[in-house]
């Protein structure tokens, strides 16, 4: 890619991964409220952080933001295996929801695990983390202390958001992967908590809105090429009917907590996702950024889900200027995920300078290990 190219793919990963912080940071101290209750305190929508109670102080993002973080680390890793010879191998993103869970079930770092996020203190708050991700997880390492091993899809009939909301970062992989590469290992990494088809459909659907973003297409155009993959795939249909009731909202009713309500409440992935989805449409401008956020969030639902992978979405399609900056400055995590961002778009683009002539003893892959 060019300079320029490169340039705007990098603005794309930053605004794509802090938007759905913010997005995750506004909606989730209202997650469980009633949608009239959110109203009656906050009649243009949740526009500003606010206070989740005890240890939950304004701006604090929640699991779907940790998961997603957990995603990228897994990409830049599974990159920096293919000095093995091999390609990017997705079963690596489900080492690092491994990593994850011990921060959901230990107080703070063992010691015993590779890598640099894992040792991240603020990342052990548990911040009501899906009882899907946590049991499918936990299933996994068959009572031990880690998944033996990796990349067994989840037995269960589960088709909650909790795939969906963490899956943005494979659309941001680099256009050399193919989109339709790009909606099945989303899909894969969906399906290591969530078994139904409809949890890892619409994962990929994600996924595949987002890289075609990042190639330069309109929101609208983005959605249409999402949905020509979804539909070649055998138990779309209710995913593929969500974005369609969602593009038909955006284009013909009032924006507003009613309107947003008519898809559901987000419990559930293709509802999360078709939410997201009209939030952005009813709202597409840079300018509206924030507009769209507080549209995502302000319902009787998954609000945090929602917000995080609206956010994800406009990150893409505008890049991290369009961000609202009341909110960057204040966003937990800001650094860590800035971090992640840059170090994933290196992996992707300058990965010949990284690892160098030595593969797995740079400095680089110690702080990425390929597995």
């Amino acid at each position: 890619m060019t300079r320029r190219d490169e340039e705007t793919w990098r603005a794309r990963i930053r605004g794509c991964l802090l938007g759905g912080a913010i997005g995750d940071a506004l909606g989730g101290p209202v997650e469980f409220e009633d949608g009239r209750s959110i109203v009656a305190k906050h009649p243009d929508g949740v526009r500003t952080f606010v206070d989740g109670g005890a240890g939950w102080p304004p701006g604090t993002i929640t699991d779907d933001t940790q998961m997603t973080l957990f995603t990228v680390e897994g990409l830049i890793r599974a990159g920096v295996r293919t000095d093995r010879g091999l390609g990017v191998t997705v079963a690596v993103v489900q080492h690092a929801y491994d990593r994850w869970l011990d921060t959901q079930t230990l107080p703070g770092p063992s010691g015993e695990r590779d890598g640099w996020l894992h040792r991240e203190q603020w990342l052990y708050a548990r911040r009501a983390p899906g009882n899907t991700c946590l049991t499918a997880l936990t299933e996994a390492r068959q009572g031990e202390a880690k998944i033996p091993r990796f990349g067994a899809q989840a037995v269960n009939d589960s088709k909650g958001c909790g795939g969906v909301m963490r899956v943005a970062p494979f659309g941001l992989m680099p256009q050399v992967f193919p989109t339709d590469w790009i909606f099945d290992s989303a899909a894969d990494a969906a399906g290591y908590t969530h078994g139904h088809p409809t949890g890892k459909l619409a994962s990929g659907t994600l996924a595949a809105i987002i890289h075609a973003l990042c190639a330069g297409a309109t929101l609208d155009e983005a959605i249409t090429r999402a949905t020509s993959l979804l539909v070649q795939h055998e138990g779309h249909e209710e995913t593929s009917t969500a974005l369609s009731f969602a593009r038909q909202l955006a284009a013909t009713a009032q924006p507003g907590p009613v309107t947003v309500e008519r898809l559901g409440g987000g419990w559930i992935a293709e509802e999360a996702l078709a939410i997201a989805v009209y939030a952005a449409l009813a709202c597409p401008e840079p300018e509206q950024f924030l507009d769209a956020l507080a549209l995502a969030v302000t319902h009787s639902g998954d609000s945090d889900s929602t917000g995080a992978i609206c956010g994800n979405i406009l990150g893409a399609l505008h890049g991290e200027t369009a961000l609202p900056a009341e909110l960057v400055f204040t966003v937990e995590g800001r650094p860590v995920i800035l971090q992640l961002a840059d170090d994933f778009a290196l992996e992707y683009s300058r990965r010949q300078r990284l690892h160098g002539d030595y593969g797995p003893f740079t400095e680089w892959t110690t702080r990425y290990p390929g597995w």
